[in-house]
């Protein structure tokens, strides 16, 4: 009687056992299927809201943050269905075009290392009023794509912003740290100024470069802001 009661336990056991599987591939079938019906969804905004995508900087991240929640990358590829739809394929390859440009422009003034602040100030210059509106989080997802290409482009987290690499140099931990000191060193013995009034984000200014600080017109209240 034990036999016959052990084996009808392990029957029950390995039919449970079919039952789960069976219940775990619909959920796997649903899953795939909603999957496909948000990306169908996806594909129907990006075509209805196509100009906004790509004139909007705001809304731009918005997509590609919704893009990224089931995997589809509109950078990934020059082809296919989205940069198609959206241009972006175009649109981060002329704004990659722009970003070396710059960097080669003042590769023999910063050695190749420039922050992320400027390039944005620059590359924008470089674009003109009336081009399409480009926001850091653009240059960022173009970096990287330049970065694919191995051609020495890079970005290194410096004091909660970037600067950007355009020299094949590996720059590791520890240099990061020697610039971070580097930076805190010159506030401290002030060598250099840090406006954080400034608009956007914090300015550093360095009076040694200045010829004299009239020439900037600087106001006593200006002044007082600033963290020596």
């Amino acid at each position: 009687t034990m036999r016959k009661g052990v084996g009808t336990g392990a029957i029950a056991k390995k039919k449970l056992a079919e039952v789960t599987l069976q219940l775990l591939l619909l959920l796997c079938i649903c899953m795939s299927k909603q999957l496909e019906t948000f990306k169908s969804h996806l594909e129907e905004f990006a075509s209805k809201h196509k100009q906004e995508i790509r004139k909007n900087p705001q809304f731009r991240v918005q997509f590609q943050e919704m893009c990224a929640t089931i995997g589809v990358d509109p950078l990934a590829s020059g082809k296919g269905f989205w940069s198609e739809m959206l241009g972006v394929g175009d649109f981060y390859y002329e704004l990659g075009v722009q970003i070396i440009e710059v960097c080669l422009a003042l590769k023999h003034r910063n050695g190749g290392l420039i922050t992320l602040d400027e390039l944005h100030q620059r590359v924008l210059k470089g674009r003109g009023k009336y081009a399409q509106e480009v926001s850091q989080d653009d240059l960022v997802r173009a970096i990287k794509k330049l970065k694919v290409m191995g051609n020495g482009f890079g970005m290194i987290p410096v004091g909660g912003s970037y600067l950007v690499q355009s020299v094949p140099a590996e720059l590791n931990m520890d240099h990061t740290v020697v610039l971070q000191l580097a930076e805190d060193h010159l506030l401290k013995e002030g060598l250099a100024w840090l406006d954080s009034q400034a608009a956007g984000e914090a300015q550093y200014w360095l009076p040694a470069l200045f010829s004299e600080l009239s020439s900037r017109d600087v106001t006593p209240e200006e002044a007082n802001q600033m963290t020596p």
